[in-house]
């Protein structure tokens, strides 16, 4: 059936605009919440400029800081629950606004607007009877209806009830049903803001864990770089050794051979001379050291296969397929593990790096590197 009016609103009865205005009223002022209204963690709302009330109340220095200075924040209790609120260096405006309240506010103070008598004067009336109101309910086809359908229209084999009693009836269920929507909204809310702190914590341990990721593989980097520097070195030390030893040698066949080069010369020399007894008188002398010469050994010099450096050659796939293989703990540490040599010590040396990276003069630390025992290696 239609009619010619429309259904009065939710909230046209001033039973129910006072009974929700009772909902809507601050602790603190003791009158209607105004906006913005702040909704605090234990789910209780107040004024903002009520809330800050409060909190400068319990907080006097807050507000006595230079505007240079950033605040540190503060605390108060809920005036309702005396529940302990922090807050950060926002204030309270760091707290979450309550939209749903402030909607709820503005429908209100629209309602309130409405006249009385004009929400009075609205009488629906019979599409079919036009000079009937519409009083009664139809239970069957669960529609309003008049009198005279009821006897001998449309509705006269349903069961019917008075108007006003259904009206009550179905007012207080939805009213029954906005409470609950609210009370859920409060619940949806208070999880909302457990996950944001969820977040919040998974985003926190997450940094962490990477700085001891970090700080972890720093540590593998001072320690291959370390080694990599003692090898390095025995490498230059039988290097240098051998150059040295070969240097030797050349020097010791190039003072031979100067010597040597010497000789020829005086030797030739001598046979340029003309006269026979000069010449008969120098080259007994001569020839004596032309047998030296000769006779001096110069068999020494490096062995075949000197030169070669080969055996400080070094395999480090088995090392790099470990390196590869490294992965996260996804199990707790036994207590053998636990208590083996260097566990504990690392995680108390990353606890104090991370510390010391934390503070406000932080250093750069890499901490303590264990030192990789030196490979016997052969030296020529």
């Amino acid at each position: 059936m239609n009619f010619a009016v429309g259904l009065k609103p939710l909230l046209a009865e001033a039973r129910s605009m006072e009974s929700l205005e009772k909902q809507l009223i601050c602790p603190i002022c003791l009158e209607m919440f105004t906006k913005p209204v702040v909704i605090l963690p234990c789910q209780h709302n107040l004024c903002r400029k009520c809330a800050n009330d409060v909190f400068q109340a319990s907080n006097p220095l807050w507000q006595s800081r230079g505007s240079s200075a950033v605040p540190s924040g503060g605390r108060f209790r809920c005036p309702s629950c005396r529940h302990e609120v922090v807050l950060d260096r926002h204030g309270v405006y760091g707290l979450q606004r309550n939209l749903l309240v402030e909607n709820i506010i503005d429908i209100y103070k629209q309602e309130s607007a409405r006249p009385l008598h004009a929400k009075a004067e609205q009488h629906l009336m019979c599409e079919e009877h036009e000079d009937e109101r519409i009083n009664i309910y139809c239970l069957r086809c669960e529609a309003p209806t008049c009198s005279l359908c009821k006897v001998f229209g449309a509705h006269k084999d349903c069961e019917v009830a008075p108007l006003p009693a259904v009206y009550q009836r179905q007012k207080s269920e939805l009213s029954d049903g906005i409470a609950m929507l609210v009370a859920g909204n409060d619940r949806i809310q208070a999880i909302i803001t457990q996950m944001e702190e969820i977040c919040h914590t998974i985003e926190e341990n997450g940094r962490r864990q990477k700085q001891h990721l970090g700080l972890r593989f720093d540590s593998l980097y001072g320690i291959l770089e370390e080694r990599k520097k003692e090898l390095l070195q025995s490498i230059a030390r039988e290097q240098e050794e051998k150059v040295q030893h070969v240097r030797g040698l050349i020097r010791q066949y190039g003072d031979h051979l100067e010597a040597s080069s010497k000789l020829v010369e005086s030797a030739i020399q001598a046979m340029e001379e003309p006269q026979m007894a000069v010449y008969l008188q120098h080259s007994k002398e001569l020839l004596k050291k032309i047998m030296d010469m000769s006779k001096v050994s110069m068999s020494s010099r490096p062995e075949p296969g000197y030169e070669n450096m080969d055996h400080f050659s070094i395999n480090v796939d088995y090392v790099a397929e470990m390196l590869r293989t490294i992965e996260f703990q996804t199990e707790p540490l036994g207590e053998e593990e636990a208590d083996g040599p260097g566990d504990g010590s690392e995680v108390a040396a990353d606890e104090d790096r991370l510390d010391s990276l934390e503070g406000p003069e932080a250093v750069e630390d890499v901490g303590p590197r264990q030192k990789p025992a030196s490979s016997p290696h052969g030296q020529h």
